[in-house]
């Protein structure tokens, strides 16, 4: 008799558990979906590059690096990003030392790459995000801020950068990371 009540005792107590379980996972999932309904999701997080291209001033959308560009940027819930973009089909360097390449060499290994860390805020209302670079791919960008416009639509994540010498503008498309 006594473990039969120590049995009910126990299955009494892990339903209640369970239950409590149930509505604090409802309720904080309820909170964060209506924290605020008028701020913009947050862009915080790992984003894969999907596509770095470059729009022409003829309007024509091509790719900027190559038909399958790899690359990964994370933009921290601190304000700080890091961004990659890399050519798929790089040149290797013959001597297999980054020290001892070619002028060709070093030219491809420049030109097949855009990266910049630094720190990065978002003007929802502009559609703007800033990046305020610390360092660049591109020294002439060491400690310059960039503004370029925004979308985000659902987990992709695009913006353009200001148009080059050539009057392409460089456009660079994200997924975020499952």
């Amino acid at each position: 008799m006594k473990a039969m009540k120590f049995e009910l005792n126990r299955k009494g107590r892990s339903r209640r558990a369970v239950a409590a379980l149930v509505v604090i996972i409802l309720l904080s999932s309820g909170e964060t979906a209506n924290a605020n309904p008028h701020e913009p999701p947050s862009i915080a997080g790992t984003w894969v590059l999907a596509a770095a291209d470059k729009l022409l001033p003829d309007g024509a959308r091509v790719p900027d690096y190559g038909p399958n560009p790899h690359g990964l940027c994370v933009f921290t819930s601190d304000g700080y990003y890091s961004l990659q973009i890399y050519r798929a089909e790089r040149m290797k360097f013959a001597s297999g030392d980054k020290f001892s390449g070619t002028p060709e060499e070093y030219k491809d290994a420049s030109l097949g790459m855009s990266v910049s860390f630094g720190r990065y805020s978002v003007d929802p209302v502009k559609h703007t995000i800033s990046f305020h670079r610390d360092r660049s791919s591109v020294p002439n960008l060491d400690d310059k801020t960039g503004v370029d416009p925004y979308e985000l639509n659902g987990d992709e994540l695009s913006w353009k950068v200001a148009a080059r010498q050539d009057g392409s503008i460089p456009i660079t498309v994200l997924r975020r990371a499952q």
